[in-house]
């Protein structure tokens, strides 16, 4: 497997990201000894057959602006203003029809991630809690994490962090864990009990999926197999979003 990362995917919005070049077979979920797991991440194996670009942060308040021409957070709580800041209150109504103007916009495709792809790209090869390791004492140089809850780095600056400002990941991606929960185009289910190719969720539900905890959470929700599920049309100030570019 290759990484190939790129200094411009989108040409609006300058998203940056990496790609990933040929097929994986990548082991998702958490196993039981794992700390602070929950009962929704049961450990199972998916295959990956197309190649997707992966923008290596949030899409910041800056690059919202220049595609959709709205500040919905403006004047709300808990949010400090800046280009480079993640595009908070958004719904995932709201970022499906961000990348429907990008694509326009580009003549390309894209979409949100996939949870399969969100938490392959998270890894970045790695099978612990966390992207660098078990280590919680060294949660801090990669997320912006417990601002309410777990007395973190974000407790005396509660809102989505400037990116990027902490450590990346293997694969180059950051803020992978923590500042901002990231919406995926999934349905919110448990895991199917087979091996599946490219999946992408059931067809319906009631809940779409976030992944990567927010400056909100403690540790624990800010594992790489962490899983959250929310309706379509919420919005606040923990909820963001990423680009996948196929």
């Amino acid at each position: 497997m290759r990484f190939f990362s790129l200094l411009s995917v989108a040409l609006t919005v300058g998203c940056a990201g990496t790609v990933v070049a040929q097929q994986v077979e990548p082991q998702l979920g958490s196993p039981d000894s794992e700390k602070g797991r929950d009962d929704d991440e049961t450990q199972h194996q998916v295959t990956l057959t197309k190649p997707f670009y992966m923008g290596r942060t949030e899409v910041t308040q800056g690059q919202w602006k220049k595609v959709s021409r709205t500040e919905p957070w403006k004047a709300e709580q808990y949010v400090l203003e800046g280009d480079d800041n993640p595009a908070v209150y958004v719904s995932w109504d709201d970022a499906v029809e961000f990348c429907e103007k990008l694509s326009s916009m580009e003549g390309k495709v894209y979409r949100l991630p996939t949870e399969a792809e969100w938490e392959f790209a998270c890894r970045g090869g790695t099978k612990t809690a966390f992207s660098f390791g078990d280590d919680e004492a060294e949660l801090s140089k990669y997320a912006w994490w417990g601002g309410f809850v777990g007395n973190g780095n974000a407790r005396d600056e509660q809102y989505a962090h400037r990116v990027p400002q902490k450590l990346p990941n293997p694969y180059g991606l950051l803020d992978m864990h923590g500042n901002v929960w990231e919406w995926c185009s999934d349905w919110y289910a448990d895991y199917p009990s087979t091996l599946l190719s490219d999946p992408r969720g059931p067809s319906s539900g009631s809940s779409r999926v976030l992944r990567g905890g927010s400056w909100y959470v403690d540790q624990y929700f800010v594992r790489c197999a962490r899983r959250n599920g929310l309706t379509p049309v919420f919005r606040s100030y923990y909820v963001g979003f990423r680009v996948v570019l196929e």
